[in-house]
């Protein structure tokens, strides 16, 4: 019996899906142990299921692998030409990815030691430029909310007014019926 080539493409029973993902997630995870065990080799594998749930196997640690990863990227990136990387366009969006990470860090005041008086100096303009916007967004944003809330304050100042005035209208005739019984009955209890 020789077994059928299946084609590869999403499974569309969500039961099918599940059997085969654990089957071929556990091959992988065998394969790859295989692999460390007989040539010697640093492996790290990391596998998310549709549910996120995280399945993974390292060799060694999982931190030092992708550590290692990303200065072998770092360096690859930087002098590896786009034929020994396959695709120049993964070469020059890693190595901007890593030039981003890098920025932001050292935004964030992190990994400052490597830098020179003129690049400190660069960064904290950009750090006081973002500043200066960050605090003019928030400052437009509590203008808009005090106008709102001054609107807000004026409309219910004039709907306090108009209950108000509807509450006299309302209990000025009862008051002046109640009134006006109370003295019809004074005036015939001063009669007799």
């Amino acid at each position: 019996m020789v077994r059928q080539k299946i084609q590869i493409k999403k499974i569309d029973n969500l039961t099918a899906r599940q059997v085969t993902f654990s089957k071929r997630r556990k091959g992988l995870l065998k394969k790859a142990q295989e692999l460390s065990t007989l040539c010697d080799a640093e492996i790290a594998l990391i596998i998310f299921s549709a549910t996120g749930k995280l399945f993974d196997y390292s060799s060694s640690s999982v931190r030092k692998l992708i550590e290692r990863y990303n200065q072998h990227s770092e360096s690859c990136g930087i002098l590896c030409q786009p034929s020994e990387r396959g695709n120049g366009d993964h070469a020059m969006l890693n190595k901007e990815l890593v030039d981003k990470t890098l920025e932001l860090r050292q935004l964030k005041g992190e990994d400052l030691q490597g830098l020179c008086l003129d690049d400190l100096m660069k960064l904290e303009k950009m750090v006081e430029g973002g500043l200066s916007r960050v605090v003019k967004t928030k400052s437009e944003r509590l203008i808009k909310d005090i106008s709102t809330l001054k609107k807000k304050e004026s409309e219910l100042r004039e709907e306090n007014a108009w209950l108000k005035q509807q509450v006299a209208d309302v209990e000025f005739p009862h008051f002046f019926s109640a009134l006006m019984f109370i003295y019809t009955v004074v005036f015939i209890q001063l009669s007799v």
